[in-house]
């Protein structure tokens, strides 16, 4: 894969509302977004790394642990109501006009759930360019499950099971496998990201993380992700 171009990017706003400037709160001693720096660069399979952020106080913290920036991202893409994708894509167009070339590749890697490592990273990347998928995105398989213990309303109020087998499911083992995304790690195709507004594709795939899914939205999710990053 030497001749592939690959931008890897962490796009993080300053704004939080659950958790104020969580990207950079300190956890065990490391900024938060500084763990999914160090992921990347121990897996190193990238043409340029970036930052794409609202904030130079980002930029500054995360040129510290080794992460680049060349832009401050607008405040149309920089609020609650912001897609990612959208974000990913204007990183994409931001980066190919200051270097001059295309890429093949975006793997995206989000600061708020940073229990991935290198080999995941690379699994991920590798399965997208030897399948030639549109997009790869990370999963862990779900503690609730659709065939079993999940539930919802018909038209009239009643509770039902989300998804029907031709037989009962009598526990959760016996249940098909389903998975949750984990808004980990995203590698998508250029043609892809520039045409689309979902991860969504008929030429998709998962790569399963063994790490549980736990993704940043209150000051307890810091405190348990404290903990878990603690244990690893």
């Amino acid at each position: 894969m030497k001749d592939v171009k690959v931008l890897c990017t962490i796009c993080c706003r300053s704004g939080s509302v659950g958790v104020k400037d969580k990207n950079i709160r300190e956890v065990n001693g490391l900024p938060l977004m500084a763990y999914t720096i160090r992921s990347a660069k121990e897996w190193g399979g990238y043409t340029d790394f970036i930052i794409s952020t609202d904030s130079q106080k980002y930029c500054d913290v995360a040129k510290e642990y080794g992460c680049e920036s060349y832009f401050l991202r607008p405040a149309v893409l920089a609020d609650s109501k912001s897609g990612k994708v959208a974000v990913i894509r204007h990183a994409l167009c931001e980066m190919e006009k200051i270097k001059g070339y295309e890429y093949d590749y975006v793997v995206d890697l989000d600061v708020t759930s940073p229990l991935r490592t290198a080999q995941d990273i690379r699994l991920a990347f590798e399965q997208c360019v030897e399948k030639d998928l549109d997009i790869v995105y990370s999963v862990c398989e779900a503690r609730k499950n659709p065939y079993f213990n999940m539930v919802e309303l018909d038209e009239n109020g009643y509770p039902h099971l989300c998804k029907k087998l031709s037989g009962d499911v009598l526990s959760r083992q016996a249940a098909p496998k389903v998975y949750e995304l984990n808004a980990s790690i995203y590698v998508y195709k250029r043609e892809f990201l520039l045409e689309a507004n979902t991860v969504f594709s008929d030429k998709a795939g998962i790569h399963v993380m063994e790490a549980d899914s736990i993704d940043i939205d209150s000051e307890e999710d810091l405190a348990y992700m404290s903990y878990v990053l603690s244990k690893r």
